[in-house]
């Protein structure tokens, strides 16, 4: 269940700012949402693809450039799908754990 929801909270993660990588899989680990480079990058690959995510490249004082993610309009638009499903959902179980 986990991992389908990885796309939904690196979009909800990224809806606040653009972020990159390494501070995505830090604050999915903080949200105990367990999260390695390995799952991470392949991901954000195929956000950026699927015209979901951009990427700007941004100096750092503490090492190379950093690439830096973004959402994009239509990242935005799937976002909002998202929200909408699961708030859907969450009603579905609401209500179903007082049945």
């Amino acid at each position: 269940m986990r991992k389908g929801m990885l796309e939904y909270c690196v979009l909800l993660l990224l809806r606040r700012q653009p972020s990159y990588a390494n501070d995505i899989i830090k604050q999915l680990k903080d949200a105990d949402l367990i999260v390695v480079e390995g799952t991470l990058y392949p991901l954000l690959t195929r956000l950026k693809k699927d015209a979901l995510l951009s990427y700007e490249w941004k100096e750092s004082l503490l090492g190379p450039p950093r690439k830096y993610y973004a959402l994009t309009t239509e990242g935005q638009r799937a976002l909002d799908e998202m929200d909408s499903t699961w708030n859907s959902l969450s009603r579905t179980v609401e209500l179903l754990k007082l049945a």
